[in-house]
């Protein structure tokens, strides 16, 4: 049987081990959506789990958070998002993708991407991009939003995109962070007044896909775990995994122009 040369290079960057080419600090840069992005004043207490993150990480691992609210795989490369990441990111840095709750709004094209053709594609250009640049890809399946039937059992949302998401994993051999079930896991285990606790509920709104400071948190420590338990990072890396974390860490800037394009 005949390899590709995509299939060789795969194979070859498979057998390489990860070096961060003897910096000690490197930048963990987020591209996603807005249940990732930095929130400002105006949104408290709303809060994107990549405003927690760095509660988990030893402080040679900076985190540059470029999730937007709204965006798909799609939009943010259209809008040269990707390009602008790509012209800072250096070897032995990361870069952590999650992509799927705008993908999947069918009626606007500008956002919409099919599980298993158009998304994909999209986030072949982030491996790729971020490959070509020395720095690492990690895939995230989409964390899951508070919905439950009438028995109490938490309920999947996103159709195919985690799956079309793991079988890219495989396929391109990057490092996967199973988000979507593990944050499933823990809705269920939580439970449906519970989880409440964890997205963003206030007197004015029931909000059950972004959350607030302890939901931010508790899907943050998920993402750490799971850079931990997929080599991406290593254990001197990642700090604080048993520690309870106080929400009052959580602070939202004042906005900019520059902070809201």
């Amino acid at each position: 049987m005949s390899l590709s040369r995509r299939q060789v290079t795969l194979a070859a960057l498979a057998a390489v081990p990860f070096r961060p080419g003897g910096r000690k600090d490197r930048t963990l840069y987020i591209v996603g959506d807005s249940t990732a992005a930095q929130k400002y004043s105006t949104e408290a207490p709303e809060t994107g789990w990549g405003m927690a993150l760095p509660f988990f990480l030893r402080k040679g691992v900076k985190v540059a958070n470029h999730a937007v609210n709204g965006r798909s795989s799609k939009s943010f490369v259209d809008e040269g998002r990707l390009d602008a990441i790509l012209a800072a990111i250096r070897p032995g840095d990361f870069l952590l993708i999650q992509f799927a709750h705008n993908d999947e709004k069918t009626a606007d094209p500008t956002r919409y991407t099919e599980p298993w053709s158009t998304y994909q594609d999209y986030l072949r250009l982030y491996v790729d991009g971020a490959r070509g640049r020395g720095a690492r890809p990690v895939l995230a399946t989409p964390v899951e939003r508070r919905r439950f039937d009438a028995d109490g059992n938490a309920l999947p949302t996103h159709g195919d995109y985690p799956a079309a998401m793991r079988a890219l994993a495989q396929e391109e051999r990057v490092a996967l962070l199973d988000i979507e079930a593990l944050s499933l896991a823990l809705w269920q285990r939580l439970g449906v007044e519970e989880t409440k606790v964890y997205f963003n509920w206030t007197d004015t709104e029931q909000d059950n896909t972004h959350f607030n400071p302890p939901g931010a948190i508790a899907v943050a420590r998920l993402v750490a775990r799971e850079l931990l338990r997929s080599r991406v990072l290593a254990p001197r890396d990642v700090v604080r995994l048993r520690d309870d974390i106080p929400t009052s860490w959580i602070t939202w800037p004042e906005a900019t122009d520059a902070s809201v394009l």
